[in-house]
C-alpha cells in the first residue's frame, strides 16, 4: 500500500458566505494519477491550494510529508516579461550540465523544439508561454505535481506528448482539467467536487462516465433522469474507439445494460437531408484557393467543398492557418488567388477567439432575447430509421430565449447578471448562444470549448446533436472534437489540406513519423534538436506505477489463463447474486427464509469483489 503524501481531515473552505468544501477528508498517496473535475466555481483551484500548502483550511486538518516537493502549475504564469526561456527553465545551468541531463533534453525537446531558448517571454504567443511554464516545472523532481488547466493553449500534438511524459514519470498527479481525452490517457482515479463535497472515482473519464451512470442506476433513479446527458454520453463512450472500451467484461456488461436501447446521439443521414432541405446542395466551396501570412504559404491550389449537413474538424500545429481557413470560409477574409463560392441560403454564424462582441451593460437575458425571443430547432424526431418511413419534417418544435438560457446553465440570478461581470466561461458560453438564436444553417466555431467546463460542454455537445446545420470546428480539445465531427481535415503547414480517415490519431501518427512536416533548420539557440518527443514514452514501463508487469512469457500466459478463470468466476457468481435477488423477491413474506437468502447473498457478494480486485490487479500487470 502506497503512503499519502497528503492528507486532508474533516477541512472545510468557504469563499465568502459560499462554502467549497464541507468536512472534506482525502489523500493523495506517492505515484497517483488523479483528475479533478467540477463546475466552474466549485473550488477545484482552491483544492490544489490546499494540497500544495499555499491556502489555508477554515477548520480541518491538512497534514504533508516531511520534506515533500512539490510542484505547481498555475493557470496564469506571472513570468518577468524580460526574462528569458533560458533562465526561466534552465536557471542559468551552463549548456553541458542541463545536455547532460536525459530528463531535460526530454522536456526541452517536447515542449520546446521550435522555441529558441534566448527568446523573451514578451514575444511569446500564449500557447508558447504555456509550454515554458511547463517545462519549467517539468526539467525538475519532485513527489507530487499540481496541474491547473495543463493543456490550456495547447495543440493536439503537445497535449499528446504531454499525456505520455507525465504517464511515464514516476511522480504522483493531480490535475484540474476539463480536457477529456487527457483524463482519460493520464489519470488512474477520477475526483469529482460537487456540493462541497469530494467524490471518487476508479479510471479517467470514461470510467468516471460509467461509474457515474452506475450510481445513478443503483440509486433507482427514475427513467426520465436515466435517459439524461450521462446516458447518452456513455452510449457515444461504448460505440467509440477500442482503447475507450477496454473495460473489464463485467464492467462493460453493467454498462450494455444502461445503453442497450439508447439509440447513437445523432441521425447522421436524417440530419443531413434536412440540412439539404434548408441549404440546397452547395454551401461552400474553395476553388484552387491561395493564401500566404508573409513568407508564409497557409493554403496552396486548395479546392474542397462543404456539403449540406457535414460535421467537419479541422486539425494543425499553431500557425499552420486554421483560424485563417474559417475567416476565409465565414467571408471575413479574401484569398490571394482562386474563388470561394458561397450557396444563396447560408445564413453563416462564426464564433471567434475573441471575447467582447456583446455589449457589457445588458444583462444575460436582455443580451438574449435582443437577438430573438423564440427560435424554432430542428425537428426532434430526427433518430435512426426516421428516413424511409417518413418525409422529414421541415421544421421543429418552439422554444424561447430563457429556456436556451437555462439549457445552457444559467439559472436564478445569473439571468440578471450583467454581461460585463461575467466570467470568461460564462461569457463564452453566453456567445455561442447568442450565436445560435441568430437560427444560422451554416456554423464555424474557432476553440469553442475554452474555459468551459465539462458539464456545459456535454450541453453544448448535446444541443449540437440535433442541430441539422453544416458545421466546422477548430478546436484543440480531441474529445470535443470527436464527439462532436464526423470527418477529420488537417493543414498539414506547407499549404496542403488533406483529409484524415483515422482521424486525429493519423494526424498524430504523421506528425510524429515527420512525413508531413516541412523540412527547415532550427533557429540559433533552439532546442529542436535537443531530444525526441516520444523517447519519454518509450521508457515507461508500469503505465500505473503500481503492479508489476509479468517477466516473461510464462509469467503472462499463466497471468492470461487466471485472467480467464477470474472471468469464469465472476459469471457464475453474477448468476447466483440475480438468482439470490429474485429467490428474496419470491419469498418476501417469509422471514426465516429471507435470512438464509440474505446470509448467502452477502457471503456471493463479498466473494465477487475479491474476485473483482484480483481481476483488476491482474489486468494492470498485463497492460
Amino acid at each position: 500500500m502506497a503512503t499519502n503524501l497528503v492528507n486532508l481531515e474533516r477541512v472545510d473552505k468557504a469563499y465568502g458566505i459560499t462554502p467549497l468544501l464541507r468536512e472534506v477528508s482525502l489523500g493523495v498517496a506517492a505515484g497517483e494519477r488523479i483528475g479533478l473535475v467540477g463546475r466552474n466555481g466549485a473550488g477545484k483551484s482552491t483544492l490544489l491550494a490546499l494540497l500544495a500548502d499555499t491556502e489555508e483550511a477554515d477548520s480541518g486538518r491538512v497534514t504533508h510529508n516531511r520534506g515533500l516537493r512539490v510542484g505547481v502549475l498555475q493557470q496564469r504564469d506571472g513570468f518577468d516579461p524580460g526574462a528569458t526561456v533560458a533562465d526561466l527553465v534552465l536557471g542559468g545551468q551552463p549548456e553541458h550540465v542541463w545536455m547532460a541531463d536525459r530528463r531535460v533534453r526530454d522536456v526541452l525537446g517536447g515542449l520546446l523544439g521550435d522555441v529558441p531558448i534566448e527568446r523573451t517571454v514578451d514575444g511569446l504567443s500564449g500557447g508558447e508561454r504555456r509550454r515554458v511554464a511547463l517545462a519549467r516545472l517539468l526539467v525538475q523532481e519532485h513527489d507530487l505535481i499540481l496541474l491547473d488547466e495543463p493543456t490550456n493553449h495547447l495543440d493536439i500534438e503537445v497535449t499528446d506528448w504531454l499525456a505520455r511524459h507525465l504517464v511515464a514519470r514516476p511522480e504522483a498527479l493531480v490535475a484540474v482539467t476539463h480536457d477529456r481525452w487527457f483524463l482519460d490517457a493520464v489519470c488512474t482515479t477520477t475526483w469529482e467536487l460537487a456540493d462541497a463535497q469530494v467524490n471518487a472515482f476508479e479510471g479517467g473519464y470514461a470510467a468516471y462516465v460509467l461509474a457515474r451512470a452506475e450510481r445513478d442506476r443503483m440509486a433507482d433513479a427514475s427513467e426520465s433522469r436515466r435517459q439524461n446527458l450521462l446516458r447518452k454520453e456513455l452510449a457515444w463512450l461504448r460505440r467509440g474507439a477500442p482503447a475507450r472500451t477496454s473495460k473489464p467484461k463485467f464492467r462493460m456488461d453493467a454498462a450494455a445494460a444502461l445503453i442497450e436501447n439508447e439509440p447513437d446521439p445523432r441521425d447522421s443521414p436524417a440530419l443531413a437531408k434536412f440540412a439539404t432541405a434548408r441549404l440546397g446542395k452547395t454551401v461552400i466551396d474553395l476553388k484552387d484557393v491561395d493564401i500566404s501570412r508573409g513568407s508564409r504559404e497557409l493554403l496552396r491550389a486548395v479546392s474542397w467543398q462543404l456539403g449540406p449537413g457535414e460535421r467537419v474538424g479541422i486539425v494543425g500545429v499553431n500557425g499552420a492557418g486554421k483560424t485563417t481557413l474559417l475567416r476565409l470560409l465565414a467571408g471575413d477574409t479574401e484569398p490571394d488567388h482562386g474563388k470561394v463560392i458561397t450557396g444563396r441560403t447560408v445564413q453563416l454564424g462564426h464564433l471567434t477567439q475573441e471575447l467582447g462582441t456583446l455589449d457589457p451593460t445588458l444583462t444575460v437575458t436582455e443580451a438574449a432575447e435582443e437577438i430573438r425571443r423564440v427560435i424554432k430547432l430542428g425537428p426532434d424526431h430526427i433518430r435512426p430509421g426516421a428516413i424511409g418511413r417518413r418525409p422529414v419534417p421541415t421544421s421543429g418544435p418552439e422554444v424561447t430565449a430563457i429556456s436556451l438560457l437555462e439549457r445552457f446553465g444559467f439559472r436564478g440570478d445569473r439571468l440578471r447578471t450583467r454581461v460585463g461581470e461575467l466570467s470568461g466561461g460564462e461569457r463564452r458560453r453566453l456567445e455561442l448562444l447568442c450565436l445560435l438564436l441568430t437560427e444560422p444553417n451554416v456554423l464555424m466555431l474557432d476553440e469553442p470549448t475554452n474555459d468551459l467546463d465539462i458539464d456545459t460542454l456535454q450541453v453544448i455537445e448535446d444541443f449540437l446533436d440535433g442541430w441539422p446545420g453544416s458545421l466546422v470546428v477548430v478546436t484543440h480539445d480531441r474529445y470535443f472534437l470527436e464527439r462532436v465531427c464526423d470527418t477529420t481535415w488537417a493543414l498539414l503547414g506547407d499549404g496542403r489540406l488533406a483529409m484524415l480517415p483515422g482521424g486525429v490519431d493519423e494526424y498524430l501518427a504523421r506528425q510524429q513519423s515527420g512525413s508531413d512536416r516541412p523540412t527547415s533548420t532550427p533557429s540559433t539557440g533552439s532546442v529542436g534538436s535537443v531530444g525526441s518527443a516520444g523517447s519519454a514514452a518509450s521508457s515507461a514501463s508500469t503505465p500505473n506505477g503500481s503492479g508489476a508487469r509479468p517477466s516473461d512469457a510464462a509469467d503472462q500466459r499463466a497471468a492470461k489463463k487466471e485472467l480467464a478463470k477470474l472471468e469464469r468466476q465472476l459469471s457464475r457468481l453474477t448468476s447466483r447474486e440475480a438468482e439470490l435477488h429474485a429467490a428474496q423477491a419470491e419469498h418476501a413474506s417469509d422471514y426465516e427464509k429471507l435470512m438464509t437468502l440474505d446470509t448467502e447473498l452477502r457471503g456471493v457478494q463479498a466473494e465477487k469483489e475479491e474476485v473483482e480486485s484480483r481481476w483488476l490487479e491482474l489486468a494492470e500487470s498485463l497492460e
